[in-house]
């Protein structure tokens, strides 16, 4: 298992990632820490880490989550 799915708990992000978030992927929600953990722990979602980020692209979108802190640092629709 990825240490990203084992510290899934530890997940969390600041106000101004909430509205990043919220814009980018057109959210309704007001949890979008919620929404992500949701989505990473997708089966189908592919997780790689790169440098201190991990990347995680489902369902159409790639959530960049930071590697030490397990910051979500920006969410949005992945190009097709």
């Amino acid at each position: 298992m990825n240490h990203l799915i084992e510290n899934i708990d530890k997940l969390h992000t600041t106000e101004m990632g909430t509205e990043r978030i919220k814009r980018n992927c057109q959210l309704e929600t007001d949890d979008v820490v919620q929404w992500s953990r949701v989505q990473i722990l997708d089966e189908t979602a592919k997780i790689e880490m790169a440098g201190k980020n991990w990347y995680v692209t489902v369902g159409g979108y790639k959530i960049t989550v930071n590697a030490h802190s397990y910051t979500i640092i920006t969410a949005h629709k992945a190009k097709a």
